[in-house]
């Protein structure tokens, strides 16, 4: 079944915001949209930096949660793969035909871990990451009862403070039991510094970062003294990139926001002192919101609240648009100030969220516009799939 008979039946604004061929201007509010111009652009161009860099990109699919955008970074932006979070992600990138997956969190649950352990079963490589010892022996027996492969990196607390072993021995003593354990493959190490991401300066993200490096770079030389080497030497994001692949360590990074770039995102500053959502990266994802009522001169209310977006990074920003502010939500309501009443019922605005990640999880579809026409309704597959 072709993605327009997956369409077929389906009613716009009970079961879909939009369909293919409809005008701009007809799509249901709220909902989201991606400019594809604008998101082919970004998948593109980081495309090229990775090959430049002479890295791999394996692209972080917990931001988009769509097999249909994973599918069209390979395609765009010759991506080796997708990582996620969650078991429940990678079963549906596996299932949607992604074949080669890194789960970059710790599975420790025991049914989590068998159905990570049937995941090859798909056809697709699939990958994990440790910080525990005694986990290797639960990934061990349920890949052996599957009769199935499983590789594994161990990951490294970079400075984050969330996950990861925090010493070179420990990295050391963790690859070993990953190499010595019956189904298990030792792949290499995650090394991700989360916290530099949202740095604002870019001086002060590089000084972070050089210490993620260092890091990775020791783990990976006490490794090769114990003869293991590191097919992946992963981690990075859309902030720090640069730092990463040209670091001379690192050989595979998980870039994600880069694609649809959120307001939070594009506050960081690139090295001239400008931020990146005015130049490095463009805005791609929107939340489409129509006005919906005007009786105040200065305030107008729009139909974009907070059932619709993530606000754990700040109020979006209304696209294009100076004159305009978005000042606050109730659940299904927005309040913009609007000083020259410059707005009348029924017009629409895009919103660039605060933090893409949750605000694409709230919602079942992407319309995906170009020329003011409505060109693909993707499904957000992995809507929910946080088990």
């Amino acid at each position: 079944m072709n993605k327009s008979e997956k369409l077929k039946g389906l009613e716009v604004g009970y079961d879909v915001p939009a369909l293919p061929g409809m005008l701009a201007a007809e799509i249901q509010t709220p909902c989201l949209i991606l400019d594809l111009d604008a998101l082919e652009r970004n998948i593109v161009k980081m495309g090229k930096l990775m090959k430049e860099m002479g890295v791999r990109h394996r692209v972080h699919g917990k931001m988009h949660r769509s097999v249909d955008v994973a599918k069209l970074q390979e395609k765009l932006g010759n991506a080796c793969g997708v990582c996620c979070q969650k078991v429940a992600e990678a079963e549906v990138f596996a299932r949607g035909g992604i074949k080669d997956i890194l789960v970059t969190n710790e599975i420790r649950d025991l049914a989590k871990i068998d159905r990570l352990a049937r995941i090859p079963k798909f056809g697709t490589r699939t990958i994990v990451i440790v910080d525990d010892v005694a986990n290797v022996a639960d990934l061990s027996a349920a890949v052996q009862k599957h009769g199935t492969k499983l590789e594994c990196l161990v990951e490294i607390d970079c400075g984050t403070s969330l996950a990861g072993v925090s010493t070179i021995p420990e990295v050391v003593e963790i690859a070993k039991a990953i190499d010595a354990a019956p189904g298990l493959k030792f792949s290499g190490i995650q090394a991700y510094q989360g916290m530099a991401q949202h740095v604002r300066k870019y001086e002060d993200r590089k000084a972070l970062t050089d210490i993620a490096v260092a890091i990775a770079r020791d783990a990976v030389e006490a490794l090769k003294k114990e003869g293991l080497t590191c097919d992946i030497v992963g981690g990075a994001g859309s902030g720090t990139y640069y730092f990463e692949g040209n670091s001379g360590v690192y050989n595979e990074l998980q870039c994600g926001s880069y694609a649809f770039m959120d307001h939070d995102y594009g506050l960081d500053l690139d090295k001239d002192g400008k931020q990146i959502d005015q130049g490095e990266w463009e805005n791609a994802l929107f939340i489409l919101t129509m006005i919906i009522s005007h009786k105040k001169p200065d305030v107008a209310i729009c139909d974009a609240g907070l059932k619709v977006q993530s606000m754990d990074s700040g109020l979006p920003v209304i696209f294009g648009r100076t004159d305009l502010t978005y000042l606050g939500a109730a659940d299904e309501h927005g309040v913009i100030i609007d000083p020259n009443c410059a707005l009348k019922v029924g017009d629409k605005l895009r919103l660039v969220p605060g933090h893409c990640d949750p605000t694409c999880n709230v919602h079942d579809w992407y319309v995906g516009v170009r020329n003011e026409k409505v060109e693909v309704v993707w499904p957000i597959s992995a809507r929910g799939k946080s088990l």
